[in-house]
């Protein structure tokens, strides 16, 4: 699976609360979420992010709370992967239960710019920064989580999954 968008780059220790802050956490309407994405860590993300754009960032992005709001609210906005140089655990798990795709690479993030173009090979673990005409490396992801993705979530994956079996 590729996905081609635009860079957004962000710093370390992104945490939950700066992704979707607590004072809209009493929704949990994915649109709505949306309108707040990244919120307290740019103010004009949400009104400039467009459908397959991409987030970059450094280490322990998503750290903090485990609210799965988070991830739920990236995709929402249209936000397609985020590449980070590591993640906290707990948002990695959340992000492939709700089928959001991310990459470890520590070199996307020092090696692009703001605004960049960068297409991404899911099934390889590659991404090329169209832009700039550099490659970077990740750990493609695993087999079974690209069925999470392609299937929308943890979620849909098992009623998939139970409907086959039926």
């Amino acid at each position: 699976m590729k996905i081609k968008g635009r860079v957004w780059k962000f710093g370390d220790d992104v945490d939950t609360d700066a992704i979707i802050p607590a004072r809209y956490l009493n929704t949990s309407d994915p649109e709505e979420l949306a309108l707040h994405c990244m919120e307290d860590a740019d103010s004009t993300f949400a009104q400039r992010v467009g459908p397959g754009d991409i987030i970059l960032a450094g280490k322990n992005f998503g750290c903090g709370s485990s609210r799965e709001h988070a991830p739920i609210a990236i995709k929402a906005a249209g936000v397609s992967c985020v590449i980070a140089k590591g993640f906290a655990r707990i948002f990695y798990r959340n992000a492939f239960n709700i089928g959001m795709p991310i990459l470890e690479s520590p070199d996307a993030l020092d090696g692009s710019q703001q605004g960049d173009e960068l297409e991404v090979d899911l099934d390889k673990g590659e991404i090329y920064n169209i832009t700039q005409g550099k490659t970077f490396v990740s750990h493609p992801i695993p087999p079974f989580m690209q069925l999470l993705i392609r299937d929308g979530g943890l979620m849909q994956h098992i009623s998939k999954r139970l409907k086959e079996t039926v």
